[in-house]
């Protein structure tokens, strides 16, 4: 560490100036959040505007994802060298640009080309708004401040399926890009009057072993991840030789982390401490349930009760409403409850909420449905909240860059792991039966995986969950 690192600044932020810190930092990182189903909703639309294959078409999402993931782990040493504000800035900047070429692109190739540039700036905004959010607020006022990222990021999603098929139906695909364009810039306009500023870190070194295993580990898992979709899933080579590359490189990363002497790119250490390893751990197996709900749900409507896009994004705004719901009323009066019961219930309620699609048909019960989406979301709001926090509430001042990026590495390689499993699931369950009947089967075993977080929870540390202000997180 050099002298010219700044102390922390939970010290000398006010309440009023850390609502307004969030409010900046959410408008930032909530059109990396969106674009992700605003664009996947539209897969299809674009392999027929381009006349390309579906394989082609995929790249799209593939390529963002690459970029999305290969920058994450760099993202905490560019926060320490050129300052958190700066580098949040450039990654917006970088995000916007990505953006408005996308919305340009004359062919398929560019398209997907430029979806690397924006993934790469869409990488780093996530883990740097936290380490700023965690900076900013401090372990007392965490949770409170935490809020302000975790609802937008549970509910995105969902918006992003609703407005992608509203700008499908009513303009033309372009608006799946143009639309961030105008909260990015609202945000580079806030940002250098709002966001607290840190200097950088002149003698901070990158560790460029670190970084040469590291990020291609995490590229290797993703793409090996993202290519599980043809018909020999995990057993296919374009599927297990990138796993086993990954797995190999991460292990060398591992062995490099403990071992070097220099501030290694991510120190593996802090996966040591149970809250912040069990929260990790739990965020991972989530891409089981929580996130693989989120690919079940659209093409059950769609496949199955045989919706249109625009009419399955409605279907699933009661999901959005839960975990609404659950942030703005529920989460005061469990404040003072022990986060892994916080964490067991919304387990809990998730897979009741489960439970009405796998007995589901093609007709009807649609409003039991609607009911049941509405408790995954209070369930996916009370596990992702409390886990959340209680990762990022052991982190030091120091530690909160490097911190950010490997939970953000965990959560990016989980999320997409826990999905293709579920749609390998799906797949050779639908191949010898009913597509109905297909569903049924893999929304059980969505079910059965959920349970692995309810047993994780239990070996949560034993401390309450963060206790939320009487006044809202937008009020003075």
């Amino acid at each position: 560490m050099t002298s010219t690192q700044l102390v922390p600044v939970a010290e000398t932020v006010s309440k009023s100036r850390l609502n307004v810190i969030s409010v900046v930092l959410v408008l930032g990182a909530i059109t990396t959040l969106l674009d992700t189903t605003i664009v996947n909703i539209a897969l299809d639309h674009l392999h027929t505007v381009f006349h390309a294959s579906v394989a082609q078409t995929q790249w799209v999402a593939t390529a963002y994802l690459l970029a999305y993931v290969a920058v994450i782990p760099a993202s905490g040493w560019v926060s320490e060298r050129f300052g958190s504000r700066r580098a949040w800035m450039f990654a917006v900047g970088l995000f916007l640009t990505g953006s408005v070429v996308c919305g340009l692109a004359p062919t398929l190739p560019w398209l997907i080309f430029f979806r690397v540039l924006q993934g790469i700036g869409g990488g780093m905004v996530l883990p740097i708004t936290f380490s700023i959010l965690t900076r900013a607020a401090g372990p007392a006022r965490l949770g409170q401040a935490m809020v302000a990222v975790a609802l937008p990021a549970q509910v995105a999603p969902i918006l992003g399926s609703v407005l992608g098929g509203a700008i499908l139906q009513s303009w033309n695909w372009n608006w799946l890009f143009f639309v961030n364009v105008p909260i990015c810039l609202a945000a580079l306009v806030l940002g250098p009057i709002y966001l607290p500023s840190a200097q950088s870190q002149r003698g901070h070194r990158l560790d460029a072993l670190g970084f040469v295993l590291l990020t291609p580990s995490v590229v290797a898992l993703a793409y090996g991840v993202s290519q599980t979709t043809g018909i020999d899933g995990f057993a296919s080579p374009s599927v297990w030789i990138p796993l086993a590359i990954g797995v190999s490189l991460m292990t060398a990363f591992i062995i490099h982390s403990l071992r070097s002497k220099s501030p290694a790119l991510i120190d593996v250490r802090v996966f040591a401490r149970r809250s912040f390893g069990f929260s990790s751990l739990i965020t991972f197996m989530s891409g089981f349930s929580t996130y693989a709900l989120a690919f079940l749900l659209p093409l059950f409507y769609q496949q199955v009760r045989g919706e249109t896009v625009f009419h399955t994004g409605l279907l699933l705004i009661p999901q959005g409403l839960g975990t609404m719901v659950f942030f703005l009323f529920v989460r005061k009066f469990v404040a003072r409850l022990d986060g892994r019961f916080i964490v067991m219930g919304g387990v809990a309620l998730t897979m009741i909420g489960i439970v009405p699609f796998a007995l589901a048909g093609i007709h009807g019960g649609t409003v039991i449905l609607l009911a049941a989406q509405f408790l995954q979301g209070i369930g996916f709001g009370a596990v992702t909240f409390p886990v959340t926090t209680l990762a990022f509430s052991g982190l030091s001042h120091a530690e909160a860059p490097k911190g950010s990026a490997a939970f953000s590495v965990v959560q990016r390689v989980g999320a997409p792991f826990g999905v293709t499993v579920i749609a390998v699931i799906l797949a050779n369950l639908s191949a010898g039966s009913t597509r109905a009947a297909g569903f049924s089967h893999t929304f059980w075993w969505a079910f059965g995986l959920s349970a692995l977080p309810l047993l994780l929870a239990l070996f949560l540390p034993r401390a309450q969950h963060a206790q939320p202000e009487k006044t809202s997180v937008m009020t003075d």
